[in-house]
């Protein structure tokens, strides 16, 4: 069963406070698509400029990741630049050039309007709702968003919550869109904004799974160094949609397994830079950590 992914491909500088990297592959529609692969075949939406290197589609073909859908354009792939603090979970964007990203306009290939299961990556709601317009009936649609969003786009992104099944955003983001500070009350708001189901992200401090009489609660791994945070979000949600596609189920107790394993996969992204070390990780690789959590997490 495959998953759509539409998003941003990126190429990403990153500098922590030990090491500096430049056009590494990044990007919300890159990093989501290589989690989902672990599940099953992704089609990824996104477009690049003639300077994305052709070891990076490579890459996405050796995940079975479908780039029918990628668009090329002339000029530039959009290139972000970020510095990470000691303490990793203060970052700092140094620069963005979107280039050829400024007029993406994700048209899907026909045969994909057919898709079953949708992720709407980190992009903007106007074209989050691009694509819905041209899907036929999604049986579980999955959006990403952040504040940018929700401070310059915040009707478009309201509306859109109307038309998703899941929504995904952090903690801080669902208190900017809400005005409510107890993430209880503001999960309550937003879910009776339309999504069933809404997983809030902690950061290192895991995720919150809300749905209709339904809560769960699932930490982070415990990771003994982390290399580069960026686009663990990303894969979260990846991980998420892939599991489900592959499970074909869309139950609670689906989504509890499927937010477990987005954060298994955003855990292995953490340990190296771009997405390095999920190159090399194979499905076994995952299962192991997933089992691994599963003990970690049990108190009876």
């Amino acid at each position: 069963m495959s998953v759509l992914i539409v998003g941003s491909v990126a190429l990403d500088s990153v500098r922590t406070q030990h090491e500096a990297h430049e056009n590494l592959l990044g990007g919300s529609a890159s990093y989501a698509s290589v989690a989902a692969s672990f599940f099953g075949p992704a089609r990824m939406v996104g477009i690049v400029g003639e300077d994305f290197p052709g070891a990076y589609l490579d890459l996405f073909a050796g995940r079975g990741i479908d780039c029918a859908g990628l668009q090329r354009a002339r000029g530039k792939t959009f290139a972000w630049s970020g510095e990470y603090e000691t303490n990793m979970n203060n970052r700092r964007t140094l620069s963005v050039a979107l280039n050829v990203f400024e007029t993406f306009r994700p048209d899907l290939p026909p045969a994909w309007r057919d898709t079953e299961f949708v992720l709407l990556a980190n992009i903007a709601p106007v074209l989050q709702h691009h694509v819905l317009d041209q899907m036929r009936r999604p049986r579980f649609v999955v959006a990403d968003t952040m504040d940018l969003w929700i401070q310059t786009t915040r009707d478009d992104l309201v509306g859109l919550l109307r038309r998703v099944d899941m929504l995904i955003l952090n903690d801080s983001e669902a208190r900017e869109l809400t005005g409510i500070d107890s993430l209880p009350r503001a999960a309550a708001a937003l879910r009776a904004m339309g999504p069933a189901w809404l997983a809030i992200k902690k950061g290192e401090h895991g995720c919150l799974l809300f749905g209709d009489d339904e809560f769960f609660t699932a930490g982070a791994f415990p990771l003994e160094e982390v290399k580069d945070p960026t686009g663990c979000g990303d894969c979260f949600a990846g991980g998420l949609i892939g599991h489900l596609a592959a499970s074909r189920a869309t139950d609670a107790a689906a989504l509890r397994r499927a937010v477990v394993y987005g954060s298994v996969i955003a855990s292995f992204n953490a340990e190296s830079f771009s997405l390095r070390r999920l190159e090399g990780l194979t499905r076994a690789d995952v299962d192991a950590r997933f089992e691994a959590f599963r003990r970690f997490s049990r108190f009876e």
